[in-house]
């Protein structure tokens, strides 16, 4: 995989893209993309918008690997995500350092005992240094305000503290890209502040954010240039 230099290329690719899930017992399949493009470069804060069922959330999981395309391209960092590339473990495992992505439901993402340990959890699995995991996990925890919670079950946290450790988690990796589907959804006006804060920092930093939300407001408070997913007829 390229190693991430801005030489021009973008971030993400897609082109003519399409996708159907399988049929139910069967149903022909349900076809969810068809010819859509999209194009997300460094450093940009962008917002898929439309109705549920339009295909933003089957965006995201093409994205981070977790679906495929059953037409068109996807290119991430000019390299072409397929099946077969990501069939290459090494390969896979930089796709997913590069690009973390934040569930709506960020309970299935937490598994370990204490949310400091969950932060610590992406970095280990890279190989880091102990003394630079432990330095990741420090910066982490004070950038979401989570220096209380750091000994606490994810478990225990309320929802809204879930999301925050959850989004945390992702970035302990220093991913090129953020995926986050609905990542406000039960937030409070602080936790939402917070949480956009930390955003608009990442994208300033040269990162890349691609979100999908009903809440226009957040939209404005990211600076997202929207995208339109529309409903297959």
């Amino acid at each position: 995989m390229n190693s991430g230099h801005d030489d021009g290329t973008p971030l993400v690719e897609l082109r003519n893209a399409c996708f159907s899930y399988p049929g139910v017992e069967g149903d022909p399949p349900h076809e969810v993309l068809r010819g859509f493009d999209m194009v997300l470069d460094r450093g940009e804060s962008v917002a898929l918008l439309g109705p549920n069922g339009s295909g933003k959330t089957t965006i995201m999981r093409i994205l981070n690997g977790l679906e495929f395309l059953s037409a068109g391209e996807y290119r991430f960092d000019g390299n072409r995500i397929t099946r077969d590339a990501l069939a290459d473990k090494r390969f896979a495992k930089r796709l997913h350092q590069r690009i973390g992505f934040v569930f709506q439901n960020s309970e299935t993402q937490l598994f370990c005992p204490s949310v400091a340990e969950e932060i610590a959890f992406g970095p280990a699995q890279m190989g880091l240094p102990d003394e630079e995991i432990h330095r990741r996990t420090n910066d982490i925890l004070r950038l979401f305000e989570l220096e209380r919670f750091a000994e606490r079950a994810p478990y225990r946290l309320s929802g809204g503290e879930k999301k925050r450790v959850a989004i945390a988690c992702c970035m302990s990796l220093n991913p090129d890209l953020l995926v986050l589907d609905e990542p406000t959804d039960g937030l409070d006006e602080r936790n939402t502040a917070l949480v956009v804060r930390v955003l608009n920092q990442f994208v300033a930093a040269g990162k890349s954010i691609l979100v999908s939300t009903h809440h226009h407001d957040i939209v404005e408070a990211l600076h997202s240039r929207r995208i339109p997913v529309h409903p297959i007829e």
